[in-house]
């Protein structure tokens, strides 16, 4: 799979790469969908950037696999929105790759996030995540947040399904609602559209709590408040994935790249601090959730990073170009009048 998503990146990387000018550093953030949070949030830090004269490129992605490789592989990628818990699964998943722990030993976090919920919709009968032992359960498509944390979370729990499905939570509502399936996970910041706008039988579904401690080390303990949906009438206790902005750890010493890409996440590290409030205040309303005292587990904050967090740190912003330059008209008239002064 870390395969399949370092080929989509390299094919990714020739397809998108474009000369820039020569006197800005090209810079990219990976995101996710057209229609997803994960984009929203890098359009903003791309309009903090440009707000500095710097231009961020926002580059779509299929989600935090992808994102976590392009970041390792990607030419001209320093950043990445992904789910914290894409290490986890990585060092449990792809063990025994040396590429793959290669590039977990290099990544670094920048910030962390937002928390995303974990939902598990399923029968009303399924009291427990361990009841979904020997059912036909949803995960998610490969590569995908939602694949790659519920395959975690059932590894961890030792929960062995009778089928594990691979349908993204919109295909996987209707097939629970005619009961071709018992249940199906869903990563999502609640309230989750999908669950606000469809019609689900409160005495026949529910949100299974996940309360298991085993699942505390790599995830944060949380809770749906009563009435978030329309079908749940009590609080679920249960528990959530940080959505984390990474980077990778940048040696100033190795070339020019690598230094002009370090002084590049030490700048937006200081943009995105110093302006967190116009973030919060107009910015993707997730930005209100950022807590960024709450590192996620097993990750480590880059030394870039750092640099860019300290008091005396000034990022390197560009003077805007003016916005208006006289039209060919307005030359000529500015010239005629030099002309005519003169006779």
């Amino acid at each position: 799979m870390f395969r399949r998503a370092f080929a989509i990146a390299t094919t990714l990387a020739a397809l998108s790469f474009h000369p820039v000018a020569a006197a800005e550093f090209e810079k990219n953030i990976m995101t996710g969908g057209p229609q997803g949070t994960y984009i929203q949030i890098g359009r903003d830090v791309a309009a903090l950037g440009k707000s500095c004269g710097q231009t961020l490129n926002v580059v779509e992605s299929a989600g935090s696999l992808e994102n976590f490789v392009g970041v390792r592989n990607r030419r001209s990628t320093q950043f990445g929105i992904v789910q914290s818990d894409v290490l986890e699964y990585l060092k449990t998943f792809e063990a025994n790759d040396p590429e793959v722990q290669q590039a977990v030993r290099g990544v670094r976090i920048m910030y962390p996030l937002y928390n995303e919920e974990i939902h598990v919709l399923a029968k009303s009968d399924i009291a427990s995540m361990k009841e979904l032992t020997g059912k036909k359960v949803a995960v998610g498509v490969k590569d995908s947040g939602t694949y790659l944390t519920s395959s975690l979370i059932l590894d961890i729990l030792q929960v062995k399904t009778g089928e594990r499905v691979p349908l993204n939570p919109d295909a996987a509502l209707p097939k629970l609602l005619s009961g071709e399936i018992d249940a199906f996970f869903y990563v999502a910041g609640a309230p989750a559209a999908l669950f606000k706008n469809n019609p689900i039988d409160g005495a026949k579904f529910h949100l299974v709590p996940i309360t298991e401690a085993p699942l505390l080390a790599t995830y944060t303990a949380s809770r749906i408040d009563a009435g978030t949906y329309a079908f749940q009438k009590d609080p679920v206790d249960l528990i959530a994935v940080k959505a984390v902005m990474m980077t990778y750890d940048y040696d100033v010493k190795r070339n020019a790249y690598q230094r002009e890409s370090c002084k590049a996440v030490s700048d937006f590290s200081s943009l995105i601090l110093n302006n967190l409030d116009a973030l919060q205040a107009t910015g993707h309303p997730k930005w209100k959730d950022v807590d960024l005292t709450a590192l996620p587990p097993g990750w480590q904050v880059g030394v870039c990073v750092k640099a860019g967090m300290a008091l005396d740190y000034k990022p390197t912003c560009k003077v805007p170009e003016a916005v208006s330059q006289p039209d060919g008209n307005e030359e000529y008239l500015n010239l005629l009048k030099q002309r005519l002064k003169k006779q």
